[in-house]
């Protein structure tokens, strides 16, 4: 198929690829007084500290329609993928930036895909499409193929600390207080309407693990591709690795570090897993 460009945002905690034809649209985290660009330029260790000793409700900003725009130029055929309408309007200005660009260029044809999702599922999601650009598909049937494909991908998370969840008014500061102070870690996932979803508690680390793998078995995983993306916690990220490899000793399993927007979810030691069944 001729060369489409995808295009995603930084939630995806991927990196602009030019040989790819790939480019990461970033959104904006603030706290502190502070704005944080989610780039490739972000130093992680300084926004981690800062967000650590920080008191007040943080925000994050989705990508203006104008950035989209800029990610499109020169586009005759495009897919963009964005984290979930759920919790973000960032599918809602790739929406508008589409009509936009289209209507300035009438031979333009952009897909815009709501993961309802967001960090390793969406990078899921994008290997999925490559994969399919390189078989005989009509790009008018991509969108249909790609909604298939996400019936079948997933997101399951660990968090270890509710602090800026709990800033945010998520949770009360009581009880991400009692989770800190008991090791309880908090097991969720993406649900269909793309709204994070709690699943489990589990006290410690090892239980949270199992737990993991047994909500991915749940998710009837059978051996499919796997993302395992962390923050300052490459430990557990390899121990869940080790397990998923242990049952299914030819998956393809990776593990990243997580950028900026789901760092400040996700929080120091947060994990995040994203597969295909």
């Amino acid at each position: 198929m001729e060369n489409i460009k995808l295009i995603v945002d930084s939630s995806s905690n991927m990196e602009t690829n030019q040989a790819a034809n790939l480019e990461v649209v970033p959104l904006t985290i603030s706290f502190g007084r502070q704005d944080y660009i989610d780039n490739e330029q972000l130093n992680l260790k300084d926004f981690l500290t800062n967000m650590n000793s920080n008191r007040i409700a943080g925000k994050t900003t989705c990508p203006s329609i104008q950035t989209w725009l800029n990610a499109l130029e020169g586009s005759e055929k495009a897919i963009i993928v964005t984290m979930t309408s759920g919790m973000s309007g960032t599918f809602s200005s790739a929406l508008q930036a589409k009509a936009i660009y289209e209507e300035k260029h009438p031979d333009s044809q952009i897909v815009v895909v709501d993961s309802k999702s967001a960090g390793p599922e969406l990078a899921i999601v994008i290997h999925g499409i490559e994969e399919m650009l390189q078989s005989e598909i009509r790009f008018v049937d991509l969108e249909e193929e790609i909604a298939r494909f996400r019936m079948h991908t997933h997101l399951l998370f660990v968090l270890q600390s509710l602090h800026n969840l709990s800033l945010n008014g998520r949770v009360s500061p009581a009880v991400a207080k009692i989770a800190g102070l008991l090791k309880i870690n908090l097991i969720g996932t993406a649900s269909k309407e793309g709204k994070l979803e709690p699943l489990a508690k589990a006290r410690g680390v090892k239980k949270a693990i199992r737990e993991i793998i047994k909500y991915m078995e749940k998710d009837k995983y059978q051996g499919g591709e796997v993302i395992i993306d962390h923050c300052e916690n490459e430990k557990d990220a390899n121990t869940i690795k080790e397990k998923i490899l242990a049952n299914y000793p030819n998956a393809q399993v990776s593990i990243r570090p997580m950028h900026g927007l789901c760092s400040f979810y996700a929080e120091e030691g947060g994990i995040m897993v994203g597969f295909h069944e």
